[in-house]
């Protein structure tokens, strides 16, 4: 049977095959939609977005309030009307993740590397396995035990992790450069056994076959539905950002030929080019705040991808 080619029919097909949990697609909405517009929105308006992914009013107040449990979100009632706003802590958490997905697509390594080093008995089990989890999607690779690698960490997101699991003076970081006298042919087996670098692979070839009828469809489409294109715009960023935040964004000469992952980053961004317009307009006119409609986007939101000029379809 052959693939839906209207962007709506898309929209429908891709929400059943990725499946999203509401929690996480929350995070997702509020982080590349809602934060760029001030960070807060009404209950309502935020159970009529995620009505369009098929997620009930029930499921969306229970997850809100968890995130409001984990510090992600804020309550303000004012009349009968709840409001959630982000949290500090949130924003940082937010702005961790935006450096990453929504960088340029030009990377340089200097070929240094970020260690953490675990002193023996230094963390209980449960300690731990919430550092490994939270390294783990920051993209560094377990080396051993007790040592955890990256090339290219964020060590400002690195730094609250450690100091909000409360470990910060028990782990040591040290900085080391690549001593390439011998060759890549060592250091590529070491990064096969600190990444899953084939999972990666497998998962960014599916994103590709996720998103690329979506770039075909818009691309043709003289008008696309503003509602479908919020939506494909937000199960594609979603999507990707499942798979970038576990990336090491390892440089080229240690990852194999015809790496998916840069092409991802690039139909990325050229399709979020394409959805942003109606997107955007469809999310002015659909969300509340307390003060009102949605104040427009803040000027760094064009300079996500490296700079973004948005282009209309049609």
């Amino acid at each position: 049977m052959a693939r839906p080619r209207r962007p709506e029919d898309l929209a429908a097909q891709l929400t059943e095959t990725i499946a999203p949990r509401a929690k996480s697609l929350i995070i997702t909405v509020y982080g590349d939609a809602v934060l760029p517009h001030g960070g807060s929105l009404w209950l309502g308006s935020l159970i009529d977005l995620m009505g369009l992914f098929g997620m009930s009013e029930r499921i969306i107040r229970t997850s809100v309030f968890r995130l409001c449990k984990d510090d992600w979100l804020t309550n303000t009632q004012i009349g009968r009307r709840s409001f959630y706003r982000v949290t500090d802590s949130g924003k940082e958490r937010f702005a961790a993740a935006e450096r990453r997905i929504y960088a340029p697509l030009a990377r340089e390594w200097d070929r240094g590397w970020d260690l953490l080093m675990v002193p023996p008995n230094a963390l209980d089990a449960e300690t731990r396995d919430a550092l490994r989890r939270e390294l783990t999607w920051q993209g560094f690779g377990a080396a051993s035990a007790t040592v955890y690698a990256h090339p290219n960490c964020d060590e400002a997101a690195m730094h609250r992790s450690l100091a909000e699991l409360g470990v910060a003076d028990r782990i040591v970081h040290m900085k080391a450069s690549l001593d390439r006298a011998e060759g890549f042919g060592a250091l590529r087996d070491l990064v096969r056994g600190c990444w899953d670098i084939d999972q990666l692979e497998h998962d960014y070839a599916a994103f590709l076959d996720h998103f690329r009828p979506v770039w075909a469809a818009v691309d043709g489409a003289e008008t696309p539905d503003p509602a479908a294109c919020f939506v494909l715009r937000t199960l594609m960023i979603h999507d990707f950002r499942r798979i970038l935040l576990r990336d090491p964004m390892l440089p080229p000469d240690l990852l194999p030929a015809d790496w998916p992952g840069q092409e991802s980053r690039m139909l990325t961004r050229n399709l979020y080019r394409r959805l942003a317009g109606p997107s955007e307009a469809f999310l002015m006119q659909a969300a509340t705040t307390a003060n009102g409609p949605l104040p427009d986007a803040q000027p760094a939101f064009l300079g996500r991808f490296g700079g973004m000029e948005i282009i209309p379809v049609g």
